[in-house]
């Protein structure tokens, strides 16, 4: 009798524990419920995440033989966590590039106070050639970056070269006749350029020789030429000192 009275005992204490513990699993659901609750109000609406976005601009390039080539550069926004990628397809993308993809995020961001932490950005580069330099693209990674960020449309008629700095300002860069030469194929009735390059000065050499009994003594100079691009090529060109100045010919209201 002692024994069924002390089993009768222990079966009354496992159900009362258990009781115990499903109405405080009940009160910690309660809990997490009015946290919710207060979390969201009914007159706040949640984070919406933005829709991607895409733009895409011809940008003049110069070749490993020297020629100047039409790249078409792609930027692609979509719902992510900050993120940068690039896709790149038969080109040697060197590691200048990256450097300039990176600043020209950092000034886009500036520039559009958007929150890049919760998109990632997609960086594509279409071009006949094999290798393309990075530098001199930047302030058209910039452009493009910005917007495909505001989402904004891109006067494809109009096309840019020079590097891009962290505070804006777009720096010199090489090739300037070849890039306007591409510029113009692909059918751009303005080209950008960075300030002080509208008009190119170069040295010519040129040689003069002397024969002297059996030997033949040569001398080379160099000769000063000033091109204006805009009369060389026959495309119109306007120098831009930074991104700002820039971005007026290039976005569509």
């Amino acid at each position: 009798m002692s024994r069924i009275a002390t089993i009768l005992s222990i079966v009354s204490l496992l159900i009362a524990s258990s009781s115990i513990l499903l109405l405080y699993t009940n009160q910690i659901n309660v809990s997490k419920e009015s946290i919710l609750v207060k979390q969201i109000p009914q007159n706040e609406q949640p984070l919406k995440i933005i829709n991607s976005s895409i733009v895409y601009l011809y940008v003049p390039a110069v070749d490993s033989e020297g020629k100047g080539v039409p790249t078409k550069l792609t930027v692609q926004v979509i719902p992510g966590n900050g993120k940068i990628l690039t896709n790149i397809n038969n080109l040697l993308f060197w590691v200048d590039t990256q450097q300039s993809i990176q600043i020209a995020q950092a000034v886009a961001k500036n520039i559009t106070k958007a929150d890049i932490s919760k998109v990632d950005i997609i960086y594509s580069i279409e071009t006949s050639a094999t290798i393309i330099e990075g530098p001199s693209a930047g302030a058209a990674l910039t452009i493009a970056t910005i917007a495909a960020l505001e989402n904004k449309p891109i006067n494809t008629s109009v096309m840019i070269t020079g590097t891009i700095n962290p505070d804006g300002t777009i720096g010199p860069v090489g090739g300037i006749l070849a890039k306007a030469k591409a510029a113009k194929d692909v059918g751009a009735t303005l080209f950008l350029v960075p300030e002080g390059q509208g008009v190119q000065t170069t040295y010519v050499p040129k040689q003069q020789c002397e024969k002297i009994g059996p030997i033949t003594f040569c001398t080379t100079e160099y000769i000063k030429q000033t091109v204006d691009t805009k009369k060389s090529i026959g495309i119109q060109v306007i120098e831009v000192s930074n991104i700002q100045e820039a971005l007026k010919y290039f976005l569509i209201a």
